[in-house]
């Protein structure tokens, strides 16, 4: 080991004393830096990825919609299938109705999904929480958890639907009953919205209930993995371009392209704005160092007088910046996912603390905080922090290269 790393390691953890307060300061000023940038671009990320499964396992990869209703799904879909890199299609039909149990109205929103074919691209399966997908039918409904609970309606039993074609029909003056729906299930996906206001109906219920004959809204498209999802919706354009219905796929990010864009632009924002906690933790380190070379003068004379070069001395306080920085981000590492780990414990104390639970889960639409750290961000942090650290010595080693022996050695 260099001799002068040795003496930066010495100098900031003293052989047979306590762990020396600046030091300690320093160290901590970079960890708690560091924790934060952990903690807050991991919940920014885990929102990101969080919503990106939620798209993903309620609309597919890639969604096929047309101008209007698409007439003919079936021969849509045989085209779709043969785009490269497509592994399954499932057709859909989605509105708005109004549901009511014990005289208790909710008007979510419904999807009508091909019972036979939407587990291959959307896992609604592993979604329902009490019943089972393979009761649905015609005359039977899933509700989502947050909606059942609203509406009294319990496994088993009945809610009267009521669909738009009830208007239609009192214009012609014409009577149209509501439908019984017996549930057969209950959903929960983990995101409020979803979970307040959405029904799941098999594709011919809903056809009828809409009038739409034997016409969807669109498909929902699963990609094989390690696909693009944009560039297989440019494929699959491409091979839809003569379609009569006038059709256009959309990759879950162009759906989402514009909320993306300014989840990205907090995370990188948050990430700006909490670095500077670092570059204060760095002007403490400089600060420390300063005073340590004040301190230190007559024996950065006594090593210059024995022979050390002004750019050894110099390293000796870089390689205390740099040790630091080391030390700070280890610490703030293991401090900001061990937040990460708890979180969910953590929020639900302070929620329960400031009666606030059902305000988080109102406005932040999760009923859990989502985390996800992502390597490049790590590793972002990391290299920041080391080297901004690094960079808080050099004034310090300037200042003690500079010194001459003969004046420091003559100095009080």
């Amino acid at each position: 080991m260099p001799w002068y790393l040795y003496l930066a390691l010495k100098q900031l953890f003293p052989t047979g004393r306590r762990f020396p307060f600046f030091t300690a300061i320093s160290i901590l000023g970079v960890a708690l830096g560091v924790a934060l940038l952990v903690v807050s671009t991991g919940v920014m990320a885990g929102f990101g990825h969080e919503i990106r499964r939620m798209i993903v396992d309620t609309q597919g990869d890639v969604q096929v919609r047309g101008s209007g209703l698409i007439t003919d799904p079936e021969a849509l879909q045989a085209r779709i299938a043969r785009v490269p890199g497509v592994v399954a299609t499932t057709p859909f039909a989605e509105g708005v109705v109004m549901l009511e149990a014990d005289r208790k109205p909710a008007f979510p929103g419904i999807q009508g999904v091909d019972v036979n074919r939407v587990e291959k691209v959307i896992p609604l399966r592993k979604y329902v929480r009490i019943g089972s997908l393979d009761d649905l039918d015609d005359d039977s409904i899933i509700l989502s958890s947050q909606l059942a609970i609203s509406l009294g309606a319990r496994l088993g039993g009945t809610v009267q639907l009521y669909s738009p074609l009830l208007l239609e029909k009192l214009k012609n003056d014409e009577v149209l009953l509501p439908r019984e729906m017996r549930v057969v299930g209950i959903f929960e996906i983990g995101h409020q919205q979803l979970d307040s206001s959405t029904v799941i109906v098999t594709l011919r219920a809903m056809q009828d209930i809409y009038g739409l004959g034997s016409a969807v809204h669109g498909v929902n498209i699963k990609l094989a993995p390690g696909v693009d999802a944009d560039v297989a919706a440019a494929r699959i354009n491409r091979a839809l371009a003569n379609d009569p219905d006038d059709v256009h796929a959309r990759s879950w990010a162009e759906i989402n392209e514009d909320f993306l864009f300014v989840l990205s632009l907090e995370k990188n924002m948050i990430f700006f704005l909490l670095i500077f906690i670092i570059v204060v933790a760095a002007f403490s380190v400089t600060s420390s160092l300063l005073i340590s070379v004040v301190r230190k003068t007559r024996e950065i004379g006594v090593l210059g007088a024995l022979g050390a070069k002004p750019r050894q001395i110099a390293a000796c306080f870089c390689a205390q910046g740099l040790i630091i920085g080391l030390a700070g981000t280890a610490a703030g590492l293991a401090l900001g996912f061990s937040f990460l780990h708890y979180r969910d414990a953590i929020v639900r104390g302070f929620a329960s603390l400031t009666q606030s639970q059902e305000v988080l889960e109102k406005f932040y639409q999760f009923s859990r905080l989502p985390a996800y750290s992502e390597t490049s961000d790590v590793v972002t942090i990391i290299v920041s922090s080391v080297v901004i650290s690094t960079l808080a010595g050099l004034l310090p080693a300037w200042r003690a290269a500079r010194l001459k022996p003969v004046e420091a050695l003559r100095s009080e």
